[in-house]
């Protein structure tokens, strides 16, 4: 997949023994240690990078889950979860970069 944001880009290449360690983990950690399938890995990372206000994080990971083949019903359901723990500000902020990629 293309990078999405060109920081990333620029990490990749000043950074190249960091990125490949930080893909390995990434890696491990997504597709090997445990029993959840994959619509429901990305849902928890949308729902992570939601709750922690990580924006860049937020619209890679909705990329990746759309590319997957989780649904828009699905991201949407993943942040109205927000709603009542995290509270509605930050659904509304997550809302906004789900809507800015529709655009």
């Amino acid at each position: 997949m293309e990078d999405i944001h060109k920081v990333f880009t620029r990490f990749k290449a000043e950074f190249p023994e960091v990125y490949a360690r930080h893909q390995e983990l990434g890696k491990e950690v997504h597709e090997k240690v445990g029993p959840l399938g994959e619509n429901s890995r990305w849902l928890i990372k949308i729902a992570i990078s939601a709750a922690c206000n990580h924006k860049r994080a937020l619209a890679t990971h909705i990329k990746k889950a759309k590319a997957a083949g989780v649904a828009d019903e699905e991201i949407k359901h993943a942040l109205l979860l927000l709603i009542p723990t995290a509270g509605f500000p930050t659904f509304m902020k997550a809302f906004s970069v789900l809507d800015n990629l529709v655009e």
